[in-house]
Parts: structure tokens; sequence; C-alpha cells
């Protein structure tokens, strides 16, 4: 994510943007940021993952892509996210034509170098404040890495890594196991060489 210039928008200046580019963009306190292209190892990811969670939560379950909006209170109006799962009814918010996702359980980000910080940092602040969200998943794209933030009980976010072809990670929120050999499908990873000092 890149910010587009450096000139303040309005709320409705981006909105017509968004409304007359095939570029997504996200708004917050008038800087207006390009979503960043994905690289073929992104793809790849997203694809993986959409097909995964589509596949085992088929008829209990709703499973959305990079396109769908998701109204995070906030940082409105609303943010794109890699992917997003629902179970139970789909609730959805009318805003400027376009409907916005209000009661995701699970979040994920395909992590890129321009994008990391931010989805580790600001953005995951963010996302906490969608009362629903009980799963934050953050996907590495050069090597089998993944970060997993689950809510507890009593609010707090614990925190886990996997990093391992064979490793697994449960995912309560939606009561189905990821691996992530099925992430990481079809995807070529950096061969990491270890540094002698």
């Amino acid at each position: 994510m890149s910010a587009e210039t450096e000139r303040r928008y309005t709320l409705d200046e981006y909105l017509a943007l968004e409304r007359e580019s095939e570029v997504r963009y996200e708004f917050w306190n008038g800087e207006v940021f390009a979503m960043s292209g994905g690289t073929l190892s992104h793809e790849r990811i997203m694809g993986n993952a959409f097909a995964f969670f589509r596949s085992l939560l088929r008829g209990r379950c709703e499973t959305f892509a990079s396109d769908m909006q998701i109204k995070v209170p906030s940082a409105p109006p609303y943010r794109y996210a890699d992917g997003s799962v629902v179970c139970g009814k789909v609730e959805v918010e009318r805003f400027n034509g376009n409907d916005l996702l209000i009661n995701p359980l699970l979040i994920y980000e395909v992590l890129s170098p321009s994008t990391e910080a931010y989805d580790r940092g600001d953005k995951f602040t963010y996302y906490k404040s969608i009362p629903s969200l009980r799963e934050y998943l953050l996907v590495a794209q050069h090597r089998p890495h993944i970060t997993h933030y689950a809510k507890q009980a009593d609010g707090v976010w614990s925190y886990a890594e996997i990093n391992d072809l064979d490793g697994s990670l449960q995912l309560r929120s939606v009561d189905v196991t990821l691996t992530l050999s099925d992430v990481y499908q079809d995807v070529e990873l950096e061969t990491l060489i270890p540094r002698i000092l």
C-alpha cells in the first residue's frame, strides 16, 4: 500500500476516485492509499487460502475475497482485506452503492514489503474495532510463515507463529485446522541461506 499523493482528499473525493478507478484505494484521515498489486506468490497464496476456506466451510460459512469492503468502525469508511470469513448470517451495510461487510469472524492478509508494517500495526489495530472479529492471520509470501492472532474470552489477543510447511494451526472461530502446505501449494519460496558473521 502506498500513498497516492501528498494532497488531502475529502471523503466525497475519495469515493469518486474509487468509483472511477480500476485500482482499489483505502482512505484514512484525508489520505488516499493505492492497494498494492500482487506478485504471483501473493495471488497463489490468496487463491489457496480462499479455496481452502470455501471448500471446508461450504454450507456453514461464507468466504470473501479481496474486493469485499469491510466496515471498520475505527477507520471509516472501510478497509480491504485479502480475505475474510463469516459464519452464520452475512451482515452488510449499504454505503455509497456498495455492501460493506460488518461481521467477519476471521480476516487474513498476505504480506508484502510495502504493506507488512501497516498490516501488522495500524491495520490490525483498526480491525480490532470490528466486534465480530475473532482471528487475524498474516501470511508471509517469501517463506512458510503465518502469524496467528486470536481474541480470547477476556478480550486479550493471543499470538502464535507457525514456520514450517508441515505445521498447522487450529482456527477456533471457524472450527478448522489450517495447514501451511495447503496455503503454500504451488508457491515458490525463497531458499533462506543462514548468514555467517
